[in-house]
């Protein structure tokens, strides 16, 4: 290969990469759900390019599409809008804030975010009690039996949740689990109208738990922010007395998302 295709190549290397993360950057930043014909007019690019790029995101899981086959957000690139609260610069921060919130609720308080029908325990302040409930960070759980979870698949379209909870093998993993799919819509619905998720011994028996969504700088949920705590030690309704600290620290984590993004659009 000639030196002038090699630099030819580079630059198209070069180009794609750039395409790819402006369609990104525009499904993310969308009101509503695009097309790729949508796409490819407001980004200037091929329409066959455009698909071609957009089979790839959909491949690796950074976008989906929707009932009408138009993109969408999907769970790996809520993961990037994340990767900001987990660097060293924002560590502390990040910290500061749950250390501050365990503080105030006395019991244990952590981030979640969605994987699929799960959802993955990516932070959390230990309280310093001896009874704890031992779930380290990394830990998967499934989302249609906790609090973070079930905030989560309230966001989504009604028709999606719904087919999600059909598909489902909801075995009851205690006595308040709700296996039911249409009681656990009908709860999904209540908890999108309220905007706070609970958890009342529905995964493990003798826990509670509520969560409140932490969103990116375009209004979507990409964490819960939740706490939990043994019923012998405070039940769901004296959990439920702290949902406004704990709202005022999901927009202390919201912010902090929103200014990463725009320090790393400025750089």
């Amino acid at each position: 290969m000639s030196k002038y295709e090699k630099d030819a190549s580079r630059r198209e290397k070069g180009s794609s990469i750039v395409r790819v993360m402006e369609i990104m950057e525009a499904v993310a930043l969308s009101n509503h759900p695009l097309s790729v014909t949508d796409l490819a007019f407001q980004l200037d690019i091929p329409k066959a390019t455009t698909h071609r790029l957009v089979q790839t995101l959909e491949a690796e899981g950074f976008l989906q599409t929707n009932m009408r086959g138009n993109l969408v957000v999907a769970d790996r690139m809520h993961r990037l809008s994340l990767n900001a609260l987990y660097t060293g610069r924002y560590k502390a921060e990040r910290r500061a804030i749950l250390e501050k919130l365990s503080t105030q609720v006395g019991e244990t308080c952590g981030i979640a975010i969605p994987d699929g029908t799960e959802m993955i325990y990516y932070d959390r302040i230990q309280a310093n009690w001896p009874l704890q409930v031992h779930l380290p960070i990394g830990s998967r759980v499934p989302a249609w039996c906790t609090a973070s979870g079930k905030l989560y698949l309230s966001t989504l379209p009604k028709a999606k949740a719904k087919r999600i909870l059909a598909s489902l093998a909801m075995e009851p993993v205690t006595r308040n689990t709700i296996a039911d799919p249409e009681r656990l819509m009908a709860h999904l619905i209540e908890t999108y109208e309220r905007q706070y998720g609970t958890d009342n011994e529905e995964f493990i028996d003798g826990m509670c738990a509520c969560s409140v969504p932490v969103f990116n700088d375009v209004g979507r949920m990409v964490a819960g922010l939740f706490c939990h705590a043994p019923i012998i030690r405070k039940t769901l309704d004296q959990l439920l007395d702290y949902l406004p600290v704990m709202r005022e620290a999901a927009n202390e984590l919201s912010l902090m998302i929103s200014n990463a993004e725009k320090n790393r659009i400025e750089q």
